[in-house]
């Protein structure tokens, strides 16, 4: 993931920063605990692809 990119993207819903993870191939919202999918390098900023995560996925982000 691009840095350039990630630093202008931000949750749809909230507006917060998102995290990249790169094994998961996800950048995740801790505060609506969502986590959008990146398919071929193209992130999915769609709440209904997104998926929700644990409380615990979401700690250990942070």
């Amino acid at each position: 993931m691009d840095k350039k990119l990630l630093d202008i993207l931000a949750c749809p819903l909230c507006k917060s920063s998102l995290h990249y993870a790169k094994e998961q191939q996800e950048l995740t919202c801790i505060p609506c605990r969502l986590a959008y999918p990146v398919r071929d390098d193209i992130p999915v900023m769609l709440s209904d692809q997104a998926r929700k995560i644990t409380a615990d996925e979401a700690k250990a982000l942070k």
